[in-house]
């Protein structure tokens, strides 16, 4: 069980970043998004990135989907974090 976690937790790893620039991309293209709904976007296409990665990994689908999930919703927290860092020090 606990394999399997660690499993999860670095494809959720690997996989966060390439889940907030997907996010990133719709959210210029269809401009008027709800910023409520971004996070539901975020775990929706991690979802989606998780569940079609099996070339990638032999993890098992649920497996995946976790870790899609995980990324998804980091790759929320990711973005909010990186656009409120300033850096003009004063």
């Amino acid at each position: 069980m606990e394999s399997h976690m660690q499993e999860v937790l670095f494809f959720a790893t690997v996989l966060s970043p390439i889940v907030t620039a997907i996010v990133e991309l719709i959210k210029r293209v269809i401009p008027p998004i709800s910023k409520n709904i971004v996070p539901l976007i975020s775990l929706g296409v991690g979802l989606l990135i998780g569940a079609a990665s099996f070339p990638f990994t032999e993890m098992e689908f649920m497996l995946r989907l976790w870790a899609g999930g995980f990324s998804g919703l980091a790759a929320t927290g990711l973005y909010e974090i990186g656009s409120k860092v300033d850096y003009k020090r004063k």
